[in-house]
């Protein structure tokens, strides 16, 4: 019996509850069980308290844990987010949106979690702009931010699905900026110990390769149908919002093709935290990551579930 601890429940996060749904651990022999985090910002560190033996979240928390804990020994395995989920959603339209425009706007940055502003004030900083010339507005959540932006209190808010679908299907937002597009960031992975993976090789090796054949599943189907897989995980999110949600993901690349951890998106990450003062060491690639399961399976390449 293998415990995955849920980070939070998040659109972005599909390929987690489809590899549940479609029954790929099952087809591995392994019995996962999911419970959820009591606290995001604690999902990893937990797992040494006994709350788990897996959880799935960001690249970024190892860091961050690693960072305060070098002998904590926690390490990622398997890439399966490998963009940038947020977008920054306008007011008004602006087709011909850079960076620069977002100086002399007042911008609701995202609060709940740190990922995505730490991400967009790097994107600012090679840019060339310096992100204390943006205006921010005081921390409020997603769906307040969207309330506010409907309202005309803010220019621009920095969401992920479903929030950015209800407002461009509303036309109370347009698309200034996908995240996704500025190329590989390590956002998602399984996450563990290197004490839980040198007892338990096989079950990581399991797991890997039910994700890569789930990976495949969602590469080949549409919005819709993943929307169909997925209704009772999302069930206060209407079908046509949450099929349309998958398909902006898709077109943006958001979900891997390959389980394996991408080294440029590890390093991008690491520069984002390190620019930022979240971290204060220069991980490697190889201090965060344990790769060899999703090599093996990529040399595999097992068919689709």
């Amino acid at each position: 019996m293998i415990t995955l601890v849920e980070n939070f429940r998040a659109v972005f996060y599909a390929p987690f509850y489809a590899v549940e749904a479609l029954g790929a651990y099952q087809a591995e022999g392994l019995q996962v069980t999911m419970t959820t985090s009591a606290a995001a910002d604690n999902t990893l560190v937990s797992l040494t308290a006994g709350a788990g033996d897996v959880s799935w979240g960001g690249p970024l928390r190892i860091m961050n844990a690693l960072d305060k804990n070098p002998s904590g020994g926690y390490v990622a395995f398997c890439e399966i987010v490998g963009r940038d989920p947020f977008y920054l959603i306008g007011r008004t339209p602006n087709a011909h949106f850079e960076l620069k425009y977002l100086v002399g706007k007042t911008l609701a940055a995202v609060s709940e979690v740190p990922t995505p502003w730490i991400c967009l004030r790097y994107d600012l900083r090679c840019a060339g702009i310096d992100p204390e010339t943006v205006t921010c507005s005081p921390p409020r959540t997603m769906a307040e931010n969207s309330a506010a932006l409907r309202a005309g209190e803010v220019d621009v808010i920095q969401v992920f699905e479903p929030y950015a679908q209800e407002l461009l299907a509303a036309g109370t937002g347009h698309l200034w900026y996908a995240a996704a597009s500025r190329g590989l960031t390590s956002y998602t992975t399984f996450n563990t110990t290197r004490g839980f993976i040198e007892k338990n090789p096989q079950t990581a090796l399991g797991m890997t390769r039910a994700m890569q054949r789930t990976l495949k599943w969602i590469a080949t189907h549409d919005g819709r149908d993943l929307a169909e897989l997925l209704r009772a995980y999302f069930p206060q999110i209407p079908q046509t919002t949450l099929a349309a949600a998958f398909n902006n993901y898709k077109r943006y690349g958001l979900w891997n093709q390959s389980v394996s951890v991408q080294r440029a998106g590890i390093e991008w990450l690491r520069d984002a935290m390190l620019a930022s003062g979240a971290i204060k060491t220069r991980f490697t690639y190889e201090q965060c990551v344990d790769n060899r399961f999703a090599e093996q399976i990529t040399r595999e390449d097992p068919p689709s579930i």
